[in-house]
């Protein structure tokens, strides 16, 4: 049975009376903005609770009620995935089984209420066709292509399998066999990259490149996998802090006409690879809620998400500020799992049961925000086979929403500000803004 869940069916929230003048959430300070609490952990600046292990950027997973689906930090030389999720439901229905419709619940959102917020209803609709967007992560979801079907159908979204060519399912090598073993972290980042393809690009086809583990040198491999096999938008929602040996890594992110998008990290204040690579658009994080404001959403940057100026990585011609290097990040997208999203996922043994397999709500982490962007690019259309699609924000930032408040550093200050400030024009946390439409994604 296919069901359609309402447009807006959570818009009603205390931030549409605590913005009622129009446009005024955008305007906001950190400090007074609805979501500012919960985006940089409900504490103070630098505050952390007893026996909280802060990440390397200072963000306390443990203070903010969040936690990361997969190791962090990881061992040297492998990535984490991106996805992290609250530790507590935070609505008032209990989660559901898989049998059942995700319920609407405040801050939890749905394929309708994404493409309402980045004004992309028009392009889901009637963009994407013939597009593939790849989605690159490390060991075998068994149930990848069952999970999402019933994801696709609950929302009444086009029917993605193998059977009709929309999905394929590859592993490190192009195989359509011999997958790697399965895990249940990595097996909930690719459910939430499959889903939010779909939520952003339902005409698109989605191919699937499991590496065999998450080392740098298999990750690698199977982005190449996913260029050799015709995909030009490639999502990479995983990093590890950065390296100078992430240098003899860069060919595989650096291909001209593909875009290829990469989580910023969810480690505050920090610069992690691949983001850091010179021509991927590094996707950054924010809090989403619904406001009374002319766009009828407000953002302020996620107190998890990466940012920084490289140590290593070289600055890409078409960067303009005060980082001698490469800044990160480019755009940004929700990444809150306060105001996060739902998935569908049922192979989960994800930590110690936290996640339970079926309906899933309050999912974040930047792992959210890379495959919105990658379906973006895909709805604006096929890139100039002689240009690095992540130079397109860059020359179109009017066709972003600009974010201009919150922070990513949680002891302080940081020189320059805009490293870790969400502020007008360009920043570290949220580049030039998230998708206003199609067209700052376009050659």
């Amino acid at each position: 049975m296919r069901v359609s869940l309402g447009r807006r069916a959570r818009a009603v929230l205390l931030v549409t009376a605590l913005t009622a003048a129009a446009g005024l959430a955008a305007e906001l300070p950190a400090a007074a903005h609805p979501a500012a609490a919960h985006a940089a952990g409900g504490l103070p600046a630098g505050a952390q609770r007893s026996g909280a292990q802060p990440d390397a950027g200072g963000f306390d997973p443990a203070a903010a009620g969040l936690q990361h689906a997969c190791a962090w930090p990881p061992p040297a030389g492998q990535a984490s995935c991106m996805l992290m999720f609250a530790t507590k439901d935070r609505s008032p229905t209990p989660r559901l089984g898989p049998a059942a419709v995700p319920a609407a619940t405040a801050g939890t959102y749905d394929p309708f209420d994404l493409q309402d917020a980045y004004g992309l209803g028009a392009a889901a609709a009637n963009g994407g066709v013939g597009q593939t967007v790849a989605i690159v992560d490390a060991y075998d979801d068994p149930n990848a292509e069952s999970d999402l079907e019933v994801y696709r159908d609950t929302f009444a979204l086009p029917s993605c399998t193998t059977a009709n060519g929309c999905f394929k399912k590859v592993n490190q090598k192009g195989e359509q066999s011999n997958y790697p073993a399965p895990n249940g972290g990595w097996a909930s980042e690719i459910s939430l990259d499959l889903d939010m393809v779909s939520a952003i690009c339902p005409n698109c086809h989605i191919l699937l490149v499991e590496a065999s583990t998450p080392s740098t040198k298999n990750l690698t491999t199977a982005v190449n996998t996913a260029v050799r096999l015709g995909a030009r938008y490639v999502s990479n929602s995983y990093g590890d802090p950065e390296a100078k040996s992430d240098l003899s890594y860069l060919s595989a992110y650096s291909h001209l006409g593909v875009a290829i998008t990469v989580s910023a990290g969810d480690g505050g204040y920090q610069v992690d690879f691949p983001a850091s690579a010179p021509d991927v658009t590094a996707v950054g994080g924010t809090s989403l809620e619904p406001a009374s404001n002319s766009r009828g959403w407000a953002e302020i940057v996620w107190g998890g998400t990466g940012s920084g100026c490289s140590k290593y990585e070289a600055k890409p011609s078409w960067q303009r500020d005060q980082c001698p290097n490469r800044m990160v990040g480019d755009v940004a997208a929700v990444a809150d799992p306060v105001t996060g999203v739902t998935i569908y996922d049922t192979y989960d043994v994800t930590a110690a049961g936290l996640l339970q397999p079926g309906w899933q709500d309050n999912i974040g982490g930047t792992s959210v925000a890379s495959p919105i962007i990658a379906a973006v690019y895909a709805l604006a259309g096929p890139p100039d086979l002689n240009s690095y699609p992540s130079s397109y924000p860059y020359a179109n930032p009017g066709d972003l929403n600009d974010i201009v408040a919150g922070t990513n550093y949680q002891a302080g200050s940081c020189t320059p500000a805009y490293y870790c400030n969400g502020e007008p024009g360009y920043d570290g946390p949220t580049g030039f803004g998230t998708p206003n439409g199609t067209g700052a994604f376009a050659p």
